[in-house]
């Protein structure tokens, strides 16, 4: 278990950095470890995997297009200058968009329930918490680092000048 998450954190270290840039390739190497860290914590066995990546990746897209949607609604959202029909249809929407999200986790809970257990699940959403933490805790080490190297680069720059200056 530690073998696998000191993979899961070498290869995000490793893709952080390209992740700023958008790539691609660093996407797909945290994306696979998200997967090693899922199956090792799940037990999956070759022929759960088989069955479950696929339902599981469905049930991902799905989310991102309620997460999208979130977003649509509240973008350029000022509750200050709304009226209060505005602000009630805006509430109405957030409310059906959680029942939405509460309705796609039992649907595909049960289509996975017929592939893991009741516990795998519950594994499942405490991996998912586990890797999201883990990759938000080294995005604000790889900023703080950033911000470290600037702090240097801006203190030599003074120094320089100051010599100029002398």
């Amino acid at each position: 278990m530690k073998k696998v998450f000191l993979y899961i954190l070498l290869i995000i270290m490793a893709a952080h950095g390209s992740l700023m840039a958008q790539d691609k390739e660093a996407f797909q190497k945290i994306e696979s470890a998200r997967i090693a860290l899922i199956t090792e914590r799940l037990g999956l066995s070759p022929e759960q995997a088989e069955k479950f990546w696929p339902i599981y990746r469905e049930y991902n897209e799905q989310r991102q297009l309620l997460r999208q949607e979130r977003q649509e609604i509240r973008r350029g959202v000022d509750p200050n200058k709304l009226s209060e029909d505005e602000s009630r249809r805006i509430m109405d929407r957030g409310h059906a968009l959680r029942q939405r999200e509460l309705n796609l986790d039992k649907e595909y809970s049960d289509r996975m329930l017929n592939v893991i257990s009741n516990q795998q699940i519950l594994a499942l959403r405490n991996a998912e918490e586990d890797f999201r933490r883990m990759l938000m805790e080294r995005i604000e080490r790889q900023r703080a680092q950033q911000m470290q190297r600037e702090q240097m680069r801006e203190r030599r720059e003074e120094m320089m000048r100051q010599r100029r200056g002398n």
